[in-house]
């Protein structure tokens, strides 16, 4: 998913990234390998190179650990000729370690198995933890909205209150409001947006990305005044339902931080196979936060978080382009 035109241009529309690849192939020809990155320039945060902002992974699109190597050796000489900061990979899979590259961030990826089918995806599930919240969801009688790009502005509304009050929890600024509206107007049918609602209240709201066999979840948010309810359960089955239904064989969980210790075994109860990722980066990082978390500690004490949304929402929307 994060190599589509439509995820590169929401990157350039909401924060001027400039998108480009670098290819072995001769002009003319057809595209044997690449690799797809954005220029990020900053005047907070220097210039780089990073494949991709904001991509939970993005794989090189190389057949070996030769061709891999030529490209990193490219990357190398680009960043000493123009003055870039580092440069960034983001594989899904293990690669083997290049020269003037190291790890700087790992995380795990979660990944379900959605061939054997709903009745047997539900059994494999953590009995208490996710079968007892679906069931608590029907019982309440939650419904949900799904929309896609010409009927889900008013969605999107939604999910942005619920994300603003999610970030606010988490001690983070929200994202800009326009990175969603251009998500879904690049992405288009490969973008959806779920709202859980209890008697018309939105309490839960998630945004998938889908391409060929696999759908992406990659933002949630929710009311905590009503997570007993089990509205994010809710609509993470709703997805997985109707993935299955499409013929998708795989739900894409996204990535987590190795201390969210919460997040992932959320993602372990539904039965997805956790897979290591691995940042690699030149000159090689040795810290393991993340540069938002390290960005916004530098710049803000914990009494910003308790600011007005309005003030909030703005700093995201100054903040997010220099962060990528």
């Amino acid at each position: 998913m994060f190599h589509t035109a439509g995820w590169l241009e929401a990157l350039q529309r909401t924060y001027g990234y400039e998108p480009a690849a670098m290819t072995t192939s001769p002009p003319g020809t057809d595209l044997q390998d690449a690799l797809v990155f954005c220029k990020v320039r900053s005047w907070v945060t220097g210039r780089r190179l990073v494949s991709l902002p904001f991509s939970d992974h993005c794989e090189p699109l190389v057949e070996n650990a030769q061709a891999l190597a030529a490209f990193c050796e490219r990357f190398r000489a680009e960043r000493r000729d123009h003055g870039w900061r580092y440069v960034e990979l983001r594989p899904a899979r293990p690669v083997m370690p290049q020269a003037g590259f190291d790890a700087s961030e790992r995380f795990f990826l979660h990944l379900l198995d959605l061939r054997p089918g709903p009745v047997a995806l539900l059994a494999a599930c953590h009995k208490d933890s996710v079968q007892r919240k679906i069931r608590r969801a029907e019982r309440e009688g939650l419904t949900c909205e799904e929309g896609r790009p010409g009927n889900n502005e008013e969605l999107l509304r939604r999910f942005y209150g619920l994300l603003v009050m999610t970030r606010r929890r988490h001690q983070l600024p929200p994202q800009p409001f326009n990175w969603f509206r251009n998500l879904a107007a690049c992405c288009r049918e490969l973008f959806s947006v779920r709202v859980a609602s209890l008697r018309g209240r939105p309490i839960a709201a998630m945004i998938t990305l889908q391409l060929r066999d696999t759908v992406v979840y990659k933002y949630g948010a929710s009311d905590a005044a009503f997570h007993a309810l089990g509205g994010m359960h809710f609509l993470f089955w709703k997805a997985i339902t109707d993935a299955c239904a499409e013929g998708r064989t795989a739900f894409d969980f996204g990535r987590s931080d190795p201390d969210q210790t919460g997040l992932l075994t959320f993602k372990d109860r539904w039965g997805a196979a956790r897979v290591p990722v691995s940042y690699w980066r030149c000159p090689a990082s040795r810290t393991a936060v993340s540069p938002l978390r390290r960005w916004v500690d530098a710049c803000a004490s914990r009494a910003f978080f308790h600011a007005p949304d309005g003030i909030r929402v703005a700093a995201g929307t100054l903040l997010y382009k220099h962060i990528g």
